[in-house]
Order: structure tokens, then C-alpha cells, then sequence
């Protein structure tokens, strides 16, 4: 009996947390489709519209420029991000020199700085440069946040991985670069694809320093969502369907490249 009240303890403790967790994803999706006139209410019989879609786009909103911006800030984030951390896991990893481990934790311990504290600076030093409300400056603050967390993960695959084969190919005499290439970056795919996933969905929804640093040209989507406040007071509808638009690719790429994200979390939890 015991048993059998543990079990259904346990299933209802999961619905709970399962309803707690999707309710507000739902409710966005759900408020997308809603007419101003049914925003407020929880009911599900309302007629499904897309013209909150449409308006989003329009003036004075323009969120597609805010796209435009997310894609390429995210996008190039990731592009310069995932090599440059790639080697340097590599070098962590491998390399046996003095204080690296000192030096592994400094760039750590980066990630630990909160990061209402260095926005001040980063705004002082892009004024000065004339790079306020650029995408140049945001990608610059984004490698500054992601690319020690992606040496991190980096790193972790990358000491799963057996250094036999490596030491084979350099006897045969291949070089360094050479045995990354060929060998280790395949072998290390799996986590290098579940790092990149973090890096952009890390720079897709980075908020405070883009509110800081733009204004109006380089504008990013988690920061257009602040302007469907007026003082007509909060338009959820408009709000849901910007929400949508931030959610609905992260979904569609977990989904496209789930097997090799659990292929990739589950290679870097072990060594």
C-alpha cells in the first residue's frame, strides 16, 4: 500500500510541476491568437486571429528588424565563439603547462562577475568608440559572456575523448593541427554541436546589456518586447506573439538536432 501511494504520489508531483512549467508557455501561445478584447481571459473559446503577427511587423513595432538583428548578433556570436573556445579546450585539456589550472579558473571565474556590474564599463568604453547601438558591440559583449562557458563544456567533451588514437597519428607524423582536425573535432561533434546550442540560446535571449547598449538600430528581441508597453498599459496580445517569434526557433532547433544534443550532454558527463 505504501508502495502504491509513493507511485502515485510521485505521478502527481510531476503533473504539478509539469502544469506550473507549461501553463505560462501556453498561455502565450494561446494569447497570440487572441483579440485585444479576449487577451485577459483564461477562456478557450475565442475566434484564433494572426493579426497580432501582422501588426508586430508593421510600424511602429517593426520587430522584423529586431529579428534580423537577434540572427545575426546570435549567429556570428556563435561563429566566432565555438573555434576560438574549441582550441582553447583543447589546449586546456591536452597541454600540461605551469598555472593552467590557475588560468582555466580565471577565465571561470569570469562567469561568477554579476552582470549589472561590468555593464557600466562596457557602455563607458563602446561610447568612447562610437559603438553604441551597433550589432559590433553587442557580439563583442556576447563573446565576452558565452566563450568561457563554452571552453567550459568544450573542455569536458573533449577529456572523454581517448588520447590513443592522437598519439598513433602523431607517431605517423601528423601535426597538432592536423589530429584536431581530423580527429578529435569529429570525435568532439556531438559536444561541440550541444555547446554551440548553448552559445546561441545564450545570445538569442540576452536582455540587460542590450538594453543598455542599443537604442534603436541594433535593437534585439528580448529588448522589443519592453515596447509593447504604452500607455494604454501592457498588449499582451502583441507581447505573446514577440514571444512566439523568440520561443518557436529555439524549439524547432532542439527538436531538428535532439539526438545529437543528448548524444553531446551525455559524452561530456563522463570521462
Amino acid at each position: 500500500m505504501k508502495r502504491h501511494l509513493a507511485w502515485w504520489g510521485e505521478r502527481a508531483l510531476l503533473v504539478l510541476v509539469s502544469v506550473i512549467v507549461l501553463f505560462p508557455i501556453a498561455w502565450m501561445f494561446l494569447t497570440a491568437f487572441k483579440r485585444p478584447r479576449d487577451a485577459y481571459s483564461l477562456s478557450l473559446d475565442f475566434s484564433p486571429t494572426l493579426q497580432n503577427f501582422v501588426t508586430v511587423f508593421a510600424d511602429p513595432w517593426n520587430l522584423g528588424d529586431m529579428v534580423l538583428n537577434s540572427v545575426i548578433v546570435a549567429t556570428v556570436t556563435v561563429l566566432i565563439a565555438v573555434p576560438c573556445a574549441s582550441l582553447a579546450a583543447y589546449s586546456f585539456s591536452r597541454f600540461r603547462v605551469r598555472g593552467r589550472k590557475f588560468l582555466f579558473f580565471l577565465i571561470l571565474s569570469t562567469q561568477f562577475i554579476p552582470a549589472v556590474v561590468i555593464v557600466l564599463p562596457f557602455f563607458l568604453m563602446f561610447r568612447t568608440l562610437g559603438l553604441l547601438d551597433t550589432r559590433l558591440a553587442l557580439i563583442v559583449v556576447n563573446l565576452a559572456i558565452v566563450t568561457p562557458f563554452v571552453i567550459w563544456m568544450i573542455k569536458g567533451f573533449i577529456d572523454a575523448i581517448p588520447t590513443d588514437s592522437e598519439e598513433a597519428a602523431m607517431i605517423d607524423g601528423a601535426s597538432r593541427l592536423r589530429v584536431i582536425k581530423d580527429i578529435v573535432l569529429p570525435m568532439a561533434a556531438p559536444g561541440i554541436l550541444t555547446s554551440s546550442i548553448f552559445c546561441f540560446i545564450l545570445t538569442w535571449n540576452e536582455f540587460l546589456f542590450a538594453l543598455i547598449l542599443t537604442r534603436r538600430d541594433a535593437v534585439t528581441l528580448p529588448v522589443g518586447l519592453v515596447s509593447f508597453r504604452t500607455e494604454r498599459g501592457d498588449l499582451w496580445e502583441l507581447m505573446s506573439a514577440a514571444g512566439v517569434m523568440i520561443t518557436v526557433p529555439i524549439f524547432i532547433m532542439a527538436l531538428l538536432i535532439q539526438k545529437h544534443f543528448t548524444r553531446g550532454m551525455t559524452a561530456g558527463a563522463v570521462k
